[in-house]
């Protein structure tokens, strides 16, 4: 008797995959920092919707369960906590979120340019101060870019994401969400031919669709920092 074929055995397929992720800095008295989550959610009640959350705890001083009673809070306003950071891992509990480390921006390869072959790209290893995209971004698409600016030759559709180590150049409208600034460059701008934008953020100071004033929309803005203030202003 023949013996019984040995079922082969699946290799487990692994593949990474980074995503974009809002990293929450609580302060105290955490109560009053609460409520500034409450007020930018009743301004634009669809503004943490579906977005991941990174919790970083380095700022405060919590105990295991004044960590867990934050989570519970943030919970209950529907904030997804993917993780957290800045704290000792002894703190927290089997049930919470993992402690995370080393978190770090991404380039988005599908949202990446075709490059031209050029003599010039004999440098290979040269590394990118500017990304130029020829097309528009389209909703539901992310184009991440630390390194520098990045240049917009179309609109940025509603849901869609334009995040940049520098500053951010559309050419055409703004309907999504534009994040300049991103490794703490304080002097980046945001400049779009029109302004619908959803949210605008540099160096984590941001402005949603209710903050911008009403005479803007639909004209050429650009946005900027003032000390630890955004405007947003007629370009002309």
């Amino acid at each position: 008797m023949e013996a019984a074929a040995k079922p082969q055995r699946q290799m487990v397929r692994l593949r990474g995959r980074s995503y974009v992720a809002f990293v929450f800095v609580p302060t105290v008295p955490i109560q009053d920092w609460l409520q500034e989550i409450d007020a930018t959610i009743a301004r634009s009640p669809g503004f943490f919707a579906g977005r991941p959350v990174v919790v970083d705890l380095s700022s405060v001083d919590l105990s295991q369960s004044g960590i867990g009673h934050l989570l519970t809070s943030l919970q209950d306003r529907n904030i997804r906590v993917l993780g957290i950071e800045g704290v000792e891992e002894a703190r927290l509990t089997p049930m919470m979120p993992p402690l995370l480390s080393g978190g770090r921006s991404c380039v988005v390869e599908q949202s990446a340019p075709k490059k031209a072959e050029t003599k010039a790209e004999t440098k290979a290893d040269a590394k990118p101060t500017s990304l130029l995209l020829d097309s528009p971004v389209r909703s539901g698409q992310t184009v991440i870019f630390p390194d520098g600016d990045i240049t917009i030759l179309g609109s940025v559709g509603s849901g869609a994401e334009v995040v940049a180590g520098g500053s951010i150049h559309i050419y055409g409208a703004l309907r999504g969400r534009a994040m300049a600034g991103v490794n703490g460059h304080t002097s980046a701008r945001i400049y779009c031919q029109k302004i619908e934008a959803e949210l605008l953020a540099i160096d984590g100071f941001y402005q949603t669709a209710d903050d911008i004033d009403d005479a803007l929309r639909g004209r050429p803005a650009q946005a900027f920092l003032q000390g630890n203030t955004m405007r947003i202003t007629a370009l002309y």
